[in-house]
């Protein structure tokens, strides 16, 4: 993709993964996440997650789309995808607003792992109890 073209930004968030997402108007519908084709880069239904808001808006063939992601796992690296393809998709047409909403696809997951407490072995987790 030349860096002159113009496209949609979204970020999206999952964990400690970070997805920064460009779409490209006027596309094929390839999509490239660090360099490599989807379907290379994700298997199972991860690719299917990551790719749920255009499905949903019906445009999985009017954009090209990039993504540079870091952190997390494989399943939060999609799930951060999604979001920032949802915020695309928004500022691309903001009349799939109420679809994408009520699929679940605007809301950033806040769950992160809890740090660790003095005095536990983890964040929760305490020592185990010895009689003698």
């Amino acid at each position: 993709m030349s860096p002159s073209r113009q496209y949609f930004y979204g970020l999206g968030k999952r964990k400690t993964a970070i997805a920064r997402t460009k779409l490209f108007p006027k596309g094929s519908g390839e999509v490239t996440v660090n360099g490599q084709k989807i379907g290379k880069y994700f298997t199972g239904k991860d690719s299917e997650n990551a790719m749920a808001p255009l499905a949903i808006a019906e445009k999985t063939k009017e954009f090209d789309i990039e993504v540079q992601v870091q952190g997390g796992g494989k399943s939060a690296q999609s799930d951060a995808i999604r979001l920032g393809v949802s915020r695309a998709l928004i500022l691309s047409d903001p009349d799939l607003r109420l679809e994408l909403k009520r699929a679940g696809f605007l809301h950033r997951d806040p769950r992160i792992k809890e740090r660790k407490k003095p005095g536990l072995k983890r964040a929760r987790r305490a020592p185990q109890w010895q009689k003698r």
